[in-house]
């Protein structure tokens, strides 16, 4: 166990190096040099993780969808909260903010940059899906086109609040978002329903923290817990009282 929690931690480490040097650098100009001396670990650690310097951009794109978030009654409120959350883990994670940043750099063009988009798209892809089949969406809405369009106008929005300000306005530009795009394809009961403000990501985030410690203080107690001996019942017979045993004599006595 504890071998294979030193092996998450040593993958962390080197994610959140590779993902700091491909921000700084950009993708084509960084090299596994220098996501080594960021990371503090030898060639070894870094390719028993990943294999090359294009797994470990795949590493960091798997990192914006890395978080499981309480589910709702509405698939439409987990869409919507998906979103929020990703806005607010791009201001204040880096990995998050490589994620994206990889996913839009035209200048890496030795880079399949497809797969970041897609893993976004797919989940979009799932939710809508599910809220469909629950009654949530229009008639009319094909999930497909939805969901492309969902992943196109976040990616444009987030990209607008970063060369405005740094993405400090990014949360109240996702809510505008959601506030145009989510009547032409919900249900009015539903769209009733949905909590779109911006401080919903922050008690979603809280959330999860706090069942995280709470699961890792019950684990804790579990490990710490004392174990109970097993005790052997000899069968009594008429042999008489049992012999005490004989203490052992320590080497070298």
């Amino acid at each position: 166990m504890a071998r294979q929690e030193r092996a998450i931690r040593t993958r962390r480490t080197i994610l959140e190096a590779a993902a700091a040097v491909f921000d700084e650098r950009g993708y084509t100009s960084a090299t596994i040099g220098e996501i080594l001396d960021r990371a503090g670990v030898t060639k070894g650690a870094l390719y028993f993780h990943f294999g090359s310097k294009e797994e470990l951009a795949v590493g960091v794109f798997e990192e914006q969808l890395a978080i499981a978030l309480p589910p709702q009654s509405s698939k439409l409120q987990e869409l919507v909260d998906s979103g929020l959350v990703m806005a607010r883990r791009l201001q204040s994670e880096p990995l998050v903010r490589a994620s994206v940043g990889l996913a839009l750099d035209q200048g890496a063009m030795d880079l399949d940059r497809t797969p970041a988009f897609r893993m976004w798209i797919d989940q979009n892809t799932q939710l809508l899906t599910e809220a469909k089949e629950r009654g949530e969406l229009l008639q009319h809405v094909d999930v497909a086109e939805t969901a492309e369009l969902l992943v196109g106008s976040f990616s444009g929005v987030q990209l607008l609040s970063q060369l405005r300000c740094q993405r400090q306005d990014l949360e109240r530009r996702v809510v505008v978002l959601f506030e145009h795009f989510l009547p032409s394809i919900t249900v009015p009961a539903v769209l009733a329903r949905l909590d779109i403000s911006v401080d919903r990501a922050e008690r979603l985030l809280a959330q999860v923290r706090r069942e995280g410690e709470a699961a890792v203080a019950v684990e804790a107690s579990v490990s710490s817990a004392p174990s109970v001996p097993s005790v052997s019942s000899a069968p009594s017979g008429p042999s008489g009282p049992s012999v005490p045993s004989v203490p052992s004599v320590p080497s070298g006595a």
